[in-house]
């Protein structure tokens, strides 16, 4: 039964607060790895496990996070979620080596993954029906926002205090939601209790999904399938993917109950929730490694900028939600939002290296408001058909397709990166031969330079090549960046067909037994 007055707002604000815990705890540890890689002794491709394991760990529960809130209840398996996450938190913080911090971590993704889903099912069963799309956007809040500002506060906690300070400050907050969540959650009916347990569908979900998540965490450093392991991976991803689908079809008990993809607003709505991932993730995964690497921006500085857009997120929200609610179709607010997110990243595709801090603000709000007008009304397109305890499933379900999508974002625009600079490396060396005037008068201008300083003529050759070879090094990677740009925001435009196969509705209504 929806809750009404204060209680629902309460509700509201504890299921938000719970996974802004998880979402900013994905991306707060990328900023603090050079500290932590210091203080502990280890390599970078060691210290990557942190943000790894967290990964795999939290995508393996997301789509069973359903069935352990049927089993065990909602509410004892939200509060034990919260409660797992913070003690790991207190863990990492006093982890004393780097393998015992992985451990934590990955404890930290089990649990983070059960506190994303099982906030929002929650949340969908507070809000009274016919109001999804407003309950959509507040908890939308922090599934867009958190990702955004998770590398500001790690940056500014790095920065003025120590790299243990990034999960000690999530004990009050957790501490805080469990309690709220004990004292307003009601209980949901625990469907799938007493039921056996889906031992072997557990097994080939974590080792199907485990398998796909560290193969695109770690292909593009480890040289895709030049590493065996990574061949190995992908292979037992692909065979426990098809074992998997086969188990949870065959028994009477599964823990993915395949058959809400009989709804074809939601079988659809997983694809456009990977489409989300990939443009979320993937355009702040772009962003900061630019700015920092071109155009030597710091990690501060960088946090900086992704926060106004952070904050027009916020304001259109609520704005979003209200218009869902009176009427105005799903599918045409999602459209804006990809074309929103198109203009963003056209705009970005022209970036040069002269561009400074203020050439940002305005893509980035744009990008900020394209982001709310995607994700409330993707997620309440994909949820509109799903009843009772389908609504937990489906929330898993959708919640790991756009973290999958970000994995796969990152992971493709990584290798991608990495193809067309070596193409516009070739393109651009053409023009380093003395035949070039342009390039013929930088050298000399570059070599008088160095005579002037007092160097001698053939040690002034030799460091205005260098000069010459940092300039060309530079100019090959803003024309990657501006091209992968331009392929995101391509990618997006692609997308929008897709939402038109989705029903039109203009409310969309919870099931009165929905709680």
């Amino acid at each position: 039964m929806a809750a009404h007055g204060l209680r629902k707002w309460i509700i509201t604000l504890t299921v938000i607060m719970a996974s802004l815990l998880e979402l900013i705890d994905t991306t707060i540890v990328n900023v603090a790895l050079p500290q932590i890689m210091g203080n502990l002794g280890a390599t970078l491709e060691d210290a990557g496990w942190l943000v790894t394991g967290y990964a795999v760990a939290n995508v393996i529960v997301l789509p069973m996070s359903g069935w352990l809130g049927d089993r065990f209840g909602r509410k004892n398996y939200f509060i034990s979620s919260i409660i797992i996450f913070t003690v790991a938190s207190v863990l990492c913080g006093n982890a004393t080596g780097l393998y015992e911090l992985v451990v934590f971590r990955v404890l930290q993704g089990l649990a983070g993954g059960g506190i994303l889903s099982t906030a929002q099912a929650i949340l969908l069963e507070t809000w009274p029906r016919g109001e999804v799309g407003m309950a959509t956007a507040l908890f939308g809040l922090g599934a867009v926002v958190g990702p955004t500002i998770g590398p500001t506060i790690g940056g500014y906690i790095t920065d003025h205090f120590s790299w243990p300070w990034i999960f000690y400050v999530n004990v009050p907050v957790g501490a805080l939601a469990a309690f709220l969540v004990s004292m307003f959650v009601k209980e949901s009916p625990r469907y799938a209790k007493g039921q056996p347990v889906d031992w072997w569908g557990i097994c080939f979900l974590a080792l199907g999904v485990g398998s796909l998540q560290v193969v695109l965490e770690k292909g593009e450093t480890e040289d895709w399938f030049a590493t065996p392991y990574i061949g190995m991976l992908t292979v037992s991803a692909v065979v426990a993917a098809v074992a998997f689908i086969w188990r949870e079809l065959s028994t009477d008990h599964p823990v993915v109950h395949f058959r809400i993809l009989k709804y074809r607003s939601f079988t659809v709505g997983i694809f456009t929730s990977f489409s989300l991932g990939f443009a979320l993730y993937g355009s702040v995964f772009i962003f900061p490694v630019f700015c920092q690497n071109l155009l030597g921006f710091s990690a501060q500085q960088t946090g900086e900028l992704l926060f106004p857009g952070g904050v027009a997120t916020i304001c259109m929200m609520p704005f979003v939600g209200m218009m869902l609610k009176r009427g105005v179709p799903a599918q045409f607010m999602s459209t804006i939002g990809f074309i929103l997110f198109f203009v963003f990243s056209f705009i970005m595709s022209g970036a040069t290296l002269e561009s400074g801090t203020h050439d940002f603000f305005w893509p980035l709000i744009i990008r900020g408001i394209g982001m709310s007008m995607l994700f409330v009304p993707l997620t309440t397109l994909a949820v509109q058909d799903l009843q009772g305890k389908d609504i937990g499933q489906g929330t898993g379900l959708n919640n790991m397709m756009r973290q999958l999508g970000g994995s796969f974002g990152i992971a493709i625009l990584t290798t991608l990166i990495h193809i067309k600079s070596g193409i516009n490396r070739n393109i651009l060396s053409a023009y380093i031969n003395p035949y070039n005037p342009a390039f013929t008068e930088r050298q000399q201008h570059y070599m008088q330079g160095f005579l002037a300083r007092g160097y001698s003529a053939s040690d002034a050759q030799q460091m205005a090549n260098r000069a010459l070879e940092g300039a060309v090094m530079k100019q090959t990677m803003l024309v990657t960046y501006d091209n992968i740009y331009l392929l995101v925001g391509l990618f997006v435009l692609c997308c929008i067909p897709l939402i038109y196969l989705q029903k039109f509705k203009k409310n969309v209504p919870l099931p009165a037994d929905a709680h």
